[in-house]
């Protein structure tokens, strides 16, 4: 079983359509055994989502102070939306610049389905964003792409790809999820990328879950070292470092 530390795309009441507390998420991956959480919620363009004050206020929280609460390691963020074919996203930069993490995902409410070269081009604009850390979940195949081409920008940016568990999870509404995910898979170990596992949960329950992603990784034979999931250290300092190089401090 690997040691995984981390899990870094969650969401908790604010979204709209999860069910417990930032403290009730934080303690219960504590209780986990993870060493550090990512609170990830939905930015303002998907339905339900919280008001674009809630993460301009997360600047102002205490982390050092709320990691010692809460007995965990604590990243404050968001799951941006992706909204056009050219990468955009629905934070301004003041606000992304505030957040420890920041996911780019495409949403069907916020941006329609493109050919596979507009899919494409959204998710390597958005990974041109310097403060743009993950592209999440891209295996949904309700968004068609030339993953080696994304693959091979995700490597020149030194930005993370997500394998997101609730796409391989019986029932998921993404599309081609198996399929997708290996091939990202396969990719990612050629080209030598390192990928971030998230559970995407929206319980308590399913933090840290990443029981659909492990078959996909020994089908692949998926290197571990290539994993960023095992070490917190390695994945603070990537996600530090691009913001360094791009002359961005975060707060």
């Amino acid at each position: 079983m690997m040691n995984y530390e981390f899990d870094t795309h969650t969401h908790t009441l604010v979204s709209g359509h999860a069910y417990h507390t930032m403290s009730e998420m934080a303690q219960a991956a504590a209780a986990k055994g993870l060493k550090m959480i990512g609170i990830t919620d939905h930015a303002p363009q998907m339905p339900g989502a919280p008001h674009l004050y809630y993460f301009s206020n997360l600047r102002y929280l205490d982390r050092e102070e709320l990691s010692r609460i809460y007995g965990i390691a604590l990243l404050l963020g968001a799951e941006a939306n992706i909204v056009d074919k050219n990468g955009n996203l629905d934070l301004s930069d003041r606000v992304l610049g505030g957040l420890d993490v920041v996911i780019a995902s495409l949403h069907i409410p916020c941006f329609a389905p493109g050919t596979r070269e507009e899919n494409t081009r959204a998710a390597i604009c958005a990974l041109r964003n310097p403060l743009v850390d993950i592209i999440g979940h891209p295996e949904d195949g309700r968004y068609p792409m030339d993953y080696e081409a994304v693959v091979q920008a995700a490597k020149e940016e030194q930005k993370f790809l997500e394998i997101n568990n609730s796409s391989f999870m019986p029932g998921a509404y993404r599309k081609n999820g198996r399929e997708n995910g290996i091939e990202i898979l396969k990719l990612c170990k050629k080209h030598q990328l390192h990928i971030v596992i998230n559970s995407d949960a929206h319980s308590i329950t399913e933090i840290g879950n990443y029981r659909n992603v492990e078959p996909l990784l020994r089908e692949t034979q998926f290197p571990e070292e290539l994993i960023a999931n095992t070490s917190v250290t390695y994945f603070r300092e990537r996600i530090a470092q691009n913001k360094r190089k791009a002359g961005i401090l975060r707060q």
